[in-house]
């Protein structure tokens, strides 16, 4: 660089009071017990950062804020401090359904208003949340002249992770969308990551990175840029800026989740907190349950979603189900392939689907009154193909059909690869992009709010990552978001031995997840084995959290395997508490749950390929109470590598929160585990 040019940067840096590269602090502030404290900073060029301590040590390094626009210069340096405002907040809400009753929502915010006087006194506000256990913050556009409309290339939004750490991550923008494996490498050596993104640092820290409230807004990826350090990436439009908004608004909660362990990630409530109260009013309609379904059968290729000889979507076999449901307990049915269309190439279009009209051999109006008097309701399916003007063009009019025969929840699938989602342009044209760009972000939403008019639940399938917004709208109940249970039938390759203790502490950050648990068969199509045991199957019904839940195996195979059906059948979907009592990141984890509405618990606990002796103490148990523990366990000689992965054994004892259980966990196998009180007084 040339002496004139470095002279000049001095010059200009001094007359804002500071060398361009001293750092002057403008605002902190500590979370309610002072262990974690956020500092934003300002250098010579009026560039913005922040940096976060937790107990006094650097967990994440100085890092930029700010954007690149399209329509004007970037938010980016000039920028002096307006205001700053510190405020308290502590306060406890009650979820109308999920992993626990009662969410406590205390933290403490820092507003810090800047500007910047050499370019019109543009304003910008960053505001953050500091919690015991994270932070969010985000930005907020005051509305101004001199940004009337905002057109975002790109945030400079960067965590710099202060010490070497592990990554667990998936990539984004990749063709499965969210259904990557789950990777672990160093942090220096990932791609373009999706969040949440999980690290465990060398001195056992362990960080997730995600957003909250994620409304009218690109989606946030991660990309290493140097070292250690991440930068935001919003998914990108087709057709322009990765966002485009007018008059005031705020972007999605950037966050940060700090534990000392991977239990204590699982454990917090910050993404959910970080999002606003419920909109909808009474949601006494919105039902926590398990179901059954015709789905599996196609799965392994003895049934198909088109009309013809093994077409499994029709009225004989429907009612099977719900003859199924009915005698086992299960509140509905789902019903896949029910509507026509499936004969063309839905996967790369679904402009033929009609969410109206069913195939001749497949009665609605009858099947939804005869499960009605069965005390079962159907569950309904649109699968959209991604081709999103053609599903809102009948939106309205399919949520209208099945609000007249009684089904309150649907399942929609968005099948498609990256970047071929399409959309209705700005410009009124149809344009493909990325499902999780903002017009993706948009139509999730939409289809959402438009189901509540009609008091119907959704499970979204091929979705956008979950943020919390299942606070705000709680008809959005769950949603697939990774590799779910069917690659155990396709096999190309199935879910790895280590997947649903990855699922813990990486997508299940996030929210719920429609996994489909519950194969206790073991086989997908064409005799492919899966990666488990039998008792890890009955655990992942607490493992793997979801609201709704689908017992995915065949009636016949639940009836092959009464030991376990019994498990199955017993528990329950929606929890009063959640306790993570141990795991490691893809090693192994035991969860704790309370019925809502029950003083039973339930438990699970899986392991990757390794057996494993895991040490249960049962304090979580109410004191003076004796229970019953029904106990699903791998067989002593179970392995998911053999036959005897169908090694499952049950026994009863007597128990106290005094006890200790030794729970033994056979290579790839599992543990549930069901506590009745004796006395129920």
């Amino acid at each position: 660089m040339h002496l004139r040019r470095i002279a000049a940067i001095l010059a200009a840096s001094f007359t804002l009071g500071l060398p361009a590269w001293a750092q002057q602090l403008i605002a902190s502030a500590t979370s309610p017990d002072q262990l974690i404290g956020v500092e934003v900073q300002v250098d010579g060029g009026g560039k913005l950062g922040y940096t976060v301590k937790r107990r006094g040590k650097e967990v994440i390094g100085l890092s930029r804020l700010g954007f690149n626009l399209a329509n004007a210069q970037k938010l980016d340096g000039g920028f002096s401090l307006r205001e700053q405002k510190l405020s308290e907040h502590d306060g406890t809400w009650e979820q109308p359904w999920g992993e626990r009753q009662f969410v406590r929502n205390r933290y403490r915010e820092l507003r810090v208003a800047v500007e910047q006087k050499n370019k019109g006194n543009r304003r910008l506000d960053i505001v953050f949340r500091i919690y015991d256990d994270g932070i969010g913050f985000r930005y907020e556009f005051p509305a101004q002249p001199q940004l009337r409309n905002v057109e975002i290339l790109d945030e400079l939004t960067e965590f710099t992770v202060a010490q070497p750490a592990t990554a667990w991550w998936i990539p984004a923008g990749e063709l499965p969308g969210l259904e990557e494996e789950v990777r672990k490498a160093p942090l220096k050596e990932i791609g373009i990551a999706n969040t949440p993104l999980t690290l465990r640092l060398d001195d056992g820290t362990h960080i997730a990175f995600h957003e909250a409230a994620l409304v009218d807004y690109a989606s946030m990826w991660l990309r290493k840029v140097d070292g250690q350090k991440l930068r935001a990436m919003l998914a990108p439009s087709s057709y322009g800026p990765a966002v485009v908004r007018q008059g005031a608004f705020t972007t999605p909660w950037r966050t940060v989740q700090i534990a000392d362990s991977a239990a204590g990630l699982a454990m917090s409530d910050l993404i959910l907190n970080l999002n606003e109260p419920n909109k909808l009013g009474d949601v006494s309609w919105v039902k926590p349950s398990k179901f059954v379904g015709v789905w599996w059968e196609m799965h392994l290729q003895s049934g198909t979603w088109n009309a013809g000889p093994k077409h499994a979507a029709n009225t004989a076999n429907t009612k099977r189900y719900i003859d199924f449901a009915a005698k086992n307990g299960f509140r509905g049915v789902l019903v896949e392939g029910w509507n026509q269309g499936w004969e063309s190439d839905w996967g790369h279009g679904g402009a033929d689907f009609s969410f109206t009209r069913s195939y001749p051999d497949f009665d609605l109006p009858g099947l939804a009154a005869y499960a009605k008097s069965k005390g079962v309701r159907l569950i309904g399916h649109h699968e959209t193909g991604a081709n999103v003007p053609a599903y809102e063009k009948q939106m309205d009019a399919a949520y209208k059909l099945y609000a007249k025969h009684g089904v309150d929840s649907v399942k929609s699938g968005y099948v498609h690869e990256a970047g071929s989602a399409l959309f209705t342009g700005r410009d009124g044209k149809p344009r493909y992009g990325h499902y999780d760009s903002q017009d993706g972000v948009r139509h999730f939403l939409k289809a959402v709010t438009e189901a509540a008019k009609y008091r119907i639940a959704i499970d979204t399938h091929e979705p956008v990552k979950d943020t919390g917004l299942r606070r705000t709208y709680p008809n959005w109940m769950t949603r697939e978001g990774a590799r779910g249970v069917e690659y155990n039938a396709w096999g190309n390759p199935p879910n790895s031995v280590d997947h649903e203790a990855k699922l813990v502490f990486t997508r299940m950050l996030s929210g719920p997840m429609d996994y489909t648990p519950g194969v206790v068969n073991l086989v997908g199509a064409d005799g492919k084995v899966f990666n488990s045991t039998q008792a890890k199957q009955l655990a992942n019904f607490v493992v793997i959290y979801s609201p709704l839940v689908m017992a995915a195996d065949l009636p016949e195979n639940y009836e092959k395997y009464p030991a376990a059906f019994k498990f199955i059948r017993d528990v329950p979907t929606d929890w009063a508490d959640t306790r993570v009592l141990n795991g490691e990141v893809g090693e192994f984890v035991t969860i704790a749950r309370k019925a809502r509405g029950s003083q039973d618990w339930y438990l699970g606990a899986v392991t990757d390929g390794q057996a494993r002796s895991l040490v249960l103490p049962l304090g979580f148990l109410e004191q003076g109470k004796r229970y019953t523990a029904e106990i699903y366990r791998d067989g002593d000689g179970a392995d998911y590598r053999t036959e005897r992965r169908f090694d499952l054994v049950t026994e009863t004892r007597t128990v106290t929160s005094g006890d200790t259980l030794q729970l033994k966990l056979a290579p790839g196998g599992g543990q549930a585990i069901r506590f009745s009180p004796q006395d129920r007084k």
